[in-house]
C-alpha cells in the first residue's frame, strides 16, 4: 500500500458496490473537478459541528477543497462552541437507552444533548453571549448592518488563543473566517443565538436591522455564485437536506428565470443523506427531481450516498487531501483500480 495515499487506496480497493461505490465514485469525480481547477460549495445541515466534523473540514477549507458554504445557524455557532468550551462537553454513548428522567437530569445539569454528546450551556451559550451581545448593541447604536456569519467571523478571530479549549486547527469556522470564504446562513433565526438575538430585539436592547435578512443573503449569493462558477464551474456537496441545501442550490434557476441572466449550471452534485423519499421530502428527493427545477441538468455528475456523513465525510476529504498532496500517484492509483 502507498503510505502517502492510504485512505484513497482503501476506498478504491474496498468500496465496490452500493453506498460504498457511490462514495468512491463521488470522491473520484470531486477530485477530477478540483484537478481541472473547479471549485466546490458545501451545504451542511444536521449537527455536524457538534459531531466534530471540523477535524477534516477545517484543513479541507484551508487547502482549497471547499470554496464556499451554506450552513444552518446551529452549525455556525456550534463550531465556535467546540472551540471555546470543548472540555466541558459531555458524551452519552448510551443515549438510546435513556429514560425521560435521564434526560431531565441532563437538563438540570445545564447540558443540551445532541444525540450522543451535549453542549454545556454556561461554558458555551452564556460565555459567547457575553462576547457577542456588546457587538450587537454597538451595531444598534451605530446603525451597522452585517450578515449573520460576519458577526461570528469577527468574534472567532478575536478570541484570545489561550482561551481555546478545542483545537484551532480543527475549527472549520475559524478556517473559513481566516480565508473569508463566502457563507450563507439561511434561516439563522432557528438557532440558539438566533433566539438569543430575538430576545434582545424584543427587549429593545438591539435592533433587528443589524442582521441582514435571508433575502439579502440571496442577493449577495447571486454575485458570489457567478464568481465561484467562473472557469470550470462550481460543484455542490450537500450534507443532509432542509434549508441549508435548498436555499443555495436555488441560485441557478433564480439567476436564470428571475434575473433573466446567463448562468452556469452546477458542475457536480453529491448528497449524503439517510432520508427517505416520502411526504414530498426535499431531504430525500433524488437528484433527478432537481432537473425539473433547473437546479441540475441531465449532464451534471450526480451522486447520492445514503449513509452517515460523520463516517463518510472524513474518508472523502482525507482521500482528496491525499490527492492534492500527490496528484500524479493518486491518478495512477485511480487508473489501477478503475481500469
Amino acid at each position: 500500500m502507498n503510505t502517502n495515499l492510504n485512505t484513497l487506496e482503501f476506498i478504491l480497493k474496498n468500496y465496490k458496490n452500493f453506498n460504498a461505490r457511490a462514495t468512491k465514485d463521488a470522491t473520484i469525480s470531486y477530485w477530477r473537478h478540483i484537478e481541472k481547477g473547479g471549485k466546490m460549495f458545501w451545504a451542511m445541515g444536521g449537527a455536524m459541528s457538534s459531531a466534530q466534523l471540523g477535524i477534516t473540514l477545517a484543513p479541507a477549507i484551508r487547502s482549497g477543497l471547499i470554496s464556499g458554504m451554506s450552513v444552518t445557524g446551529a452549525n455556525l455557532e456550534e463550531s465556535l462552541f467546540r472551540l471555546v468550551a470543548h472540555k466541558s462537553y459531555k458524551d452519552f454513548p448510551d443515549y438510546r437507552y435513556f429514560t425521560k428522567e435521564d434526560d431531565t437530569k441532563i437538563l438540570e445539569d445545564r447540558m443540551r444533548r445532541v444525540t450522543d454528546t451535549s453542549i454545556p450551556e454556561d461554558e458555551a451559550f452564556r460565555v459567547v453571549e457575553k462576547q457577542i451581545v456588546p457587538t450587537w448593541k454597538t451595531a444598534t447604536v451605530d446603525g451597522t448592518r452585517k450578515f449573520w456569519h460576519e458577526y461570528f467571523y469577527e468574534l472567532i478571530q478575536s478570541i484570545d488563543k489561550e482561551k481555546h479549549e478545542g483545537s484551532a486547527d480543527e475549527c472549520w469556522l475559524l478556517a473559513a473566517a481566516e480565508k473569508n470564504i463566502p457563507i450563507v446562513v439561511p434561516g439563522y433565526e432557528d438557532s440558539t443565538f438566533g433566539n438569543i438575538f430575538a430576545s434582545y430585539v424584543k427587549t429593545g436592547e438591539c435592533s433587528a436591522n443589524i442582521a441582514k435578512s435571508g433575502v439579502e443573503y440571496m442577493c449577495a449569493w447571486y454575485d458570489q455564485y457567478q464568481k465561484l462558477s467562473e472557469g470550470q464551474g462550481v460543484g455542490f456537496f450537500q450534507i443532509g437536506g432542509g434549508i441549508s441545501g435548498d436555499f443555495p442550490i436555488c441560485v441557478v434557476p433564480s439567476i436564470k428565470y428571475d434575473l433573466q441572466k446567463d448562468v452556469k449550471p452546477w458542475a457536480y452534485f453529491c448528497q449524503i443523506s439517510d432520508s427517505t423519499t416520502s411526504y414530498g421530502s426535499y431531504s430525500g428527493a433524488t437528484p433527478n427531481e432537481k432537473i425539473t427545477w433547473d437546479k441540475l441538468t441531465k449532464d451534471t455528475p450526480m451522486f447520492v450516498i445514503e449513509s452517515d456523513a460523520t463516517i463518510v465525510v472524513p474518508l472523502v476529504l482525507n482521500a482528496l487531501m491525499e490527492c492534492q498532496a500527490n496528484p500524479a500517484e493518486a491518478n495512477k492509483l485511480i487508473e489501477k483500480y478503475t481500469a
